[in-house]
């Protein structure tokens, strides 16, 4: 058995209501095995058992239901949406022509342009006219085109949504004479809903200009006569050659093989200043070229790219519910047959037991039940979320999920990794003590000379230290390596040793200064490099990592965001994580951390904090991220293990993104929950009015449609910088 898993765009995909009808629809069909809906981007995403079912199959059930789907990886077949749009409001647009037709009729008729607004409820005495009822009726049928055909599965399935509860409500209108409520009622539902879906066009359009980051085109090299020509991107294979001129969009990823230039990867990491390109550099799609000219052979086809991948995980999170929104499907799932139940209560009620008039409150009823559609309550979070991570992925934060983000916004304590995350993970020389009359030059030169030999960090370190202070490099004869200590070579004629405290105290045992400076540069957080002759201990050089630029601000930030405990975790010794921890001011840290003490700490923060993030940048730091609230990897640009592992990956090394994550994550909260307050807020007052019967329907269907539209701008206010 083969599973086959496919999105399709659906044109009405646009609310809760319609992805449980599609729901409703497949998930009892054979061969249909997981369903779950984007209504960000009105997609359907179905899984499916190939020997029994089949896409043309799915399509076709869709259609049964009056929607309109199509496969979303088929760009060259006509999007269903934008031609149902325009069809919705062109039938609007009549409706309202017919609406004013027959006010206007009514109004000839009566000799009164107020006696459309003097029908009485069950009353002959101020009736519509038959031909301003005609003209109504026109209305009603072209508002209620597309909603009948759904509210009539609603019935069926006796599963009351936004559909049938105004197929109610217009029916009541009319059977309590009031036509002209019933045609504007049934236009301004049009409306709203064409509203909420231009809205939700601008949420759409906002999710796929990460899309238009990449040229459709690439120049591509001719390696026979050095001419290049334009190709798509999707044709153009592994290990060719493109070029890319001075401000062009660099359409695939790939390695720089000639050229030099500045590259501002702002798109996909959000850093502010380009970064330099020169020969064997990776270079991202999606990324700007700067003055010179790059030629680049791509290594990752258009699929593949590092984009393609951020685009690809970030439409998966829209896909996936945040617990609010779980929360509120669940609640809306009773919250409308409880309306139901009272908007019946209201209407019988009080005729019932007080004699009050049947068509008062009835029509009372029917104002609850159109304000009763919990459509505003169910779109307040996606479109809360989405537009968050829309506006991380631009800023070069992926989040996985809302579920994620909303878990960013609760966190009580961190743990960050040293190496790479804190510390640039790259070591340069920090001290350099000349001893026995040796002059720090000479030292350099002896030392660069024995290093060169070598492709260990360390002593690339001290490489580039003499190459910036413009120490000539000398040859080493005789080298030798010392596996674990050092080296030792004859430079200028004369034999040195190179190698660490152990080496020192090996060959030169009674040199107690030399040990003394050694014991203080450690425990400043230093590795000692001693160099030494067949007479003496030349002098020492303190190598270690560097503390991140903004690394203590940033610490200082998470902290007046209320993080309770910042712990830092760290392989190095005690010493040098001593140095680091007070360096950037964390609360505590553990040295000398085997990944599996890594995974307990976190264990144990967990347990006394609550919720905690972990923050690394390599495999070591995998099983404390999987135990973490959140886990978030840093400088995951073109890494793709690191992107897979975290659920939030920070594509740039910049440590400030995690106070501006959290901020981010607590107004998307706070966003969420100002909606939900609105709309059921909005919600309860309309039960009040109706209750004491000073609500009409037209009312409460502006309300319902200007709740709809609140709770999506306040939502896409997050897309805002």
């Amino acid at each position: 058995m083969a599973t086959t898993k496919i999105a399709l765009q659906v044109a009405e995909l646009d609310c809760a209501d319609e992805a449980a009808q599609l729901r409703e629809q497949l998930r009892s069909k054979p061969g249909i095995e997981d369903l779950n809906f984007d209504l960000i981007n009105g997609r359907m995403l179905v899984s499916y058992d190939d020997a029994t079912s089949s896409v043309d199959k799915i399509i076709a059930q869709v259609t049964e239901i009056g929607m309109h789907a199509s496969r979303e990886d088929q760009p060259s077949e006509p999007k269903s949406s934008t031609g149902f749009q325009n069809v919705r409001l062109l039938l609007t647009l009549v409706a309202a022509v017919t609406v004013a037709l027959g006010f206007g009729a009514h109004a000839l008729t009566a000799g009164n342009p107020f006696a459309p607004f003097e029908v009485e409820l069950l009353s002959n005495e101020h009736a519509t006219p038959l031909a301003s009822q005609l003209f109504y009726s026109l209305s009603i049928g072209l508002g209620l085109w597309f909603v009948l055909p759904k509210a009539w599965l609603a019935l069926r399935r006796l599963r009351a949504d936004m559909n049938l509860l105004m197929c109610v409500a217009v029916a009541g209108a009319i059977c309590l004479g009031q036509w002209l409520e019933a045609a504007v009622v049934t236009f301004l539902f049009q409306v709203s809903l064409l509203l909420e879906h231009w809205s939700m066009e601008r949420a759409r359009r906002a999710v796929s200009s990460l899309l238009s980051l990449t040229p459709p085109t690439a120049r591509v090299l001719d390696p026979s006569c050095d001419h290049t020509h334009e190709r798509p991107v999707a044709d153009v294979q592994i290990g060719a050659k493109i070029i890319v001129h001075p401000a062009e969009s660099i359409p695939l990823d790939g390695r720089v093989v000639a050229g030099e230039s500045s590259v501002n990867q702002a798109p996909i990491t959000g850093e502010s200043l380009p970064v330099a390109k020169i020969l064997g550099n990776n270079a991202f799609a999606g990324t700007i070229n700067g003055g010179g000219t790059l030629e680049i052979e791509v290594t990752r086809q258009s699929s593949d790219t590092t984009l393609a991948r951020i685009i690809h995980l970030v439409q998966e999170a829209h896909a996936g519910r945040a617990p609010s929104e779980q929360w509120i499907e669940k609640f809306a799932r009773y919250y409308t047959p409880a309306m139901m139940a009272l908007a019946l209560l209201i209407a019988i009620g009080p005729p019932l037991l007080g004699g009050a008039s049947w068509g008062i409150w009835i029509y009372n009823a029917l104002v609850l039940l159109v304000i009763a559609c919990p459509c505003a309550l169910v779109i307040s979070t996606p479109v809360s979320v989405v537009s968050a991570l829309t506006r991380a992925a631009n800023h070069g934060v992926l989040i996985k999920g809302g579920r994620y983000l909303e878990a960013v916004a609760g966190l009580h304590a961190i743990a960050i990794d040293k190496t790479g995350t804190l510390t640039r993970g790259e070591p340069v020389v920090r001290e350099v003590v000349p001893l026995n009359d040796h002059s720090r030059a000479e030292l350099l030169h002896r030392a660069a000379a024995l290093e060169s030999q070598s492709t260990h960090p360390i002593a690339q370190a001290i490489l580039d230290c003499a190459e910036q202070e413009g120490i000539q490099i000398a040859e080493t004869d005789d080298y030798q390596s010392l596996t674990g200590r050092g080296a030792e070579g004859t430079v200028d004629g004369k034999p040195y040793w190179i190698g660490s405290h152990r080496l020192m105290l090996e060959r030169m045992p009674n040199s107690e200064a030399a040990h003394s400076h050694s014991v203080d540069l450690k425990a400043a957080g230093g590795s000692v490099i001693a160099i030494g002759s067949e007479a003496h201990v030349c002098g020492l050089i303190s190598v270690g990592d560097t503390v991140r630029e903004g690394a203590d601000r940033v610490v200082q930030q998470l902290r007046q965001l209320g993080i309770q405990h910042i712990r830092m975790l760290t392989g190095d010794n005690q010493e040098t994580g001593q140095a680091i921890a007070d360096a950037v001011g964390v609360d505590g840290f553990l040295a000398e951390a085997l990944p599996e003490d890594k995974l307990r700490e976190l264990k144990s923060l967990h347990q006394e904090y609550g919720s905690v993030a972990m923050i690394g940048d390599g495999v070591n730091d995998s099983p404390a991220m999987a135990a973490a609230t959140v886990g978030i990897v840093m400088g995951a640009i073109g890494t793709d293990a690191a992107i897979e592992a975290a659920d939030i990956a920070l594509m740039s090394d910049d440590l400030s993104k995690i106070p501006w994550l959290i901020r981010l994550a607590r107004r998307t909260l706070g966003t969420i929950k100002q909606n939900i307050a609105f709309a059921l807020g909005l919600k309860l007052l309309f039960v009040a009015l109706a209750a004491c019967g000073l609500a009409s329907l037209w009312m409460a269907i502006a309300a319902d449609t200007g709740a709809s539209l609140l709770v999506v701008f306040n939502g896409m206010r997050l897309l805002r910088k």
